[in-house]
């Protein structure tokens, strides 16, 4: 083993190391938001997800009972009681107690703390307390607060996910995030195809312009062009009498955007397939059509695989686009604009956060993994050569 290990190389080693640090770089805030999900809200407020398995301290103020509850033991009078039962150690245990709220842990439970004045207090792991002074407590004095340190145990729980699932439109907002994403992905795949296609290799004047014109149209930046699309899509919708906020104007926004990107990552694929098997099928008479059915689309499936995870990423994912050219009201609201209503102004709520961060992830995640073992497969096929 150790024989096999010197052998590797630095620069296997280097990627090695890479690897695994991007895999720990993506995993760790994925752990930490699935686990910050699962946990109850208080203990979030409190303690980070690291501290989740291993439960978290809390610091409680309470009040002792007044001088009217002291009751006389021999030359010294004593206030007894718990301080259990209200709000304060009734999921957990108290290990320390303090006058202060900046030393909530100056003694610890079951010892006694002298006050000072003839006054001594102990507080007990069940909530049990004894405070005892060696005269009487003044009638008009104000009962005491004291400051808990209280350790929680790991509480797991789905009212999280309850609440996202169970807000109101949220099944509704699935499925319309559903119906603009999946036509969203496959029109722009479909005309990038056909595009590609041409500008890879068909012959015809003002071909280097348009591809240069699609380089530059990736770099315009989306904000820059989403308002005057709007108003002439808007425009043009009043002269065809088509209204505003509909699915079809928000899949022509998608694909107006995407176009680019997908032509030329494509277009870079289908120009690197080797020229003979193109040839070759142009000398049996195989038109452009049936060449790009029958050859350039099975070969060009890990390309087409590529680019139709990114783009269901990024409209499935999307909040400005579907706000602007789909609307806010409740029936053609996406998912990303209900959990985000679901949060509210301030957006404070971490456990609504990372539970709606998982319930948007899902579908995500199954068309990644799903369309990668297709990807592979497209690999493995476009690599064979025939004889």
């Amino acid at each position: 083993m150790l024989g096999n290990l010197g052998r590797i190389g630095p620069a296997r080693i280097f990627v090695h190391a890479a690897v695994l640090l991007i895999v720990l770089l993506w995993l760790l805030p994925t752990l930490g938001i699935f686990v910050t999900a699962l946990r109850d809200k208080d203990q979030i407020v409190v303690s980070g997800w690291w501290t989740a398995f291993s439960g978290s301290s809390q610091t409680a103020a309470v009040r002792l009972d007044g001088p009217d509850k002291a009751k006389q033991d021999g030359a010294n009078y004593v206030i007894a009681g718990t301080v259990a039962g209200e709000g304060n150690s009734g999921n957990g245990r108290i290990e320390s107690f303090g006058l202060r709220v900046q030393e909530p842990s100056t003694y610890k439970v079951g010892s006694s703390a002298d006050l000072g004045n003839g006054e001594t207090l102990t507080v007990n792991a069940d909530g049990s307390y004894r405070y005892q002074k060696n005269g009487p407590f003044g009638a008009d004095a104000r009962s005491k607060r004291i400051y808990l340190t209280i350790a929680t145990p790991p509480q797991f729980t789905f009212d999280n996910y309850r609440s996202v699932l169970g807000g109101e439109g949220i099944g509704q907002s699935f499925i319309n995030s559903l119906t603009v994403t999946i036509p969203a992905t496959v029109i722009p795949i479909l005309i990038a195809a056909f595009a590609a296609y041409a500008l890879a290799w068909m012959e015809f004047p003002g071909r280097a312009l348009l591809i240069a014109l699609v380089v530059g149209l990736i770099v315009v930046p989306l904000q820059m062009s989403l308002i005057p699309l709007l108003r002439i899509y808007n425009e043009i919708g009043q002269i065809f009498g088509v209204p505003s906020k509909t699915y079809p104007g928000i899949w022509l926004a998608h694909t107006a955007f995407g176009l680019p990107l997908a032509i030329y990552l494509l277009r870079n694929y289908i120009a690197g397939l080797p020229k003979e098997i193109i040839e070759s099928a142009r000398v049996d008479g195989a038109s452009d059509f049936d060449i790009f059915v029958k050859i350039i689309l099975p070969l060009s499936f890990p390309a087409l695989a590529s680019f139709a995870i990114f783009q269901f990423l990024w409209v499935w994912n999307d909040l400005l686009i579907a706000m602007v050219f789909l609307g806010t009201d409740k029936d053609h609201l996406v998912l990303t604009a209900a959990l985000n209503a679901l949060l509210g102004s301030r957006g404070g709520n971490w456990e609504i956060l990372t539970a709606s961060a998982f319930v948007t992830i899902l579908i995500p995640l199954f068309v990644f993994f799903g369309l990668q073992r297709y990807l592979v497969r497209g690999l493995l096929a476009g690599s064979v050569k025939g004889g």
